[in-house]
């Protein structure tokens, strides 16, 4: 967090609560001009990262619902709310991938890869 969004928090903001993953959620204290909403926001608890937001507050962010649901209302087939590792050591990688060896299984049917020139 920045010095300006900090000491906008410190004066403005009003906690509302926390997410498993320590990000703090905020919601503007001063009143709204009528027909507005009270602003909300998050102070990340790691790097601001959107995909870091789980979808109970996400919900609450964008407005979806007053209240940020319960993270305790999850089903038991529900996976917990991981973070996108797009890019890093953590992300999906296929058999094949140049990070993984680079070699994977023989393709089945009739695949024939495109050699330039043939």
């Amino acid at each position: 967090m920045n010095i300006g969004t900090w000491l906008h928090t410190k004066l403005h903001g009003r906690k509302v609560g926390t997410d498993g993953s320590g990000n703090i959620y905020y919601v503007d204290k001063r009143t709204p001009a009528q027909g507005r909403r009270a602003s909300r926001w998050v102070a990340f608890a790691g790097p601001n990262e959107a995909s870091a937001v789980p979808p109970e507050w996400h919900a609450w962010l964008h407005y979806t619902v007053d209240e940020p649901l319960p993270d305790t209302g999850r089903k038991p087939w529900q996976k917990p709310h991981l973070a996108n590792a797009t890019g890093t050591a953590a992300s999906y990688r296929p058999a094949g991938h140049d990070y993984e060896g680079g070699h994977r299984a023989k393709a089945t049917g009739d695949y024939e890869s495109w050699t330039p020139g043939s």
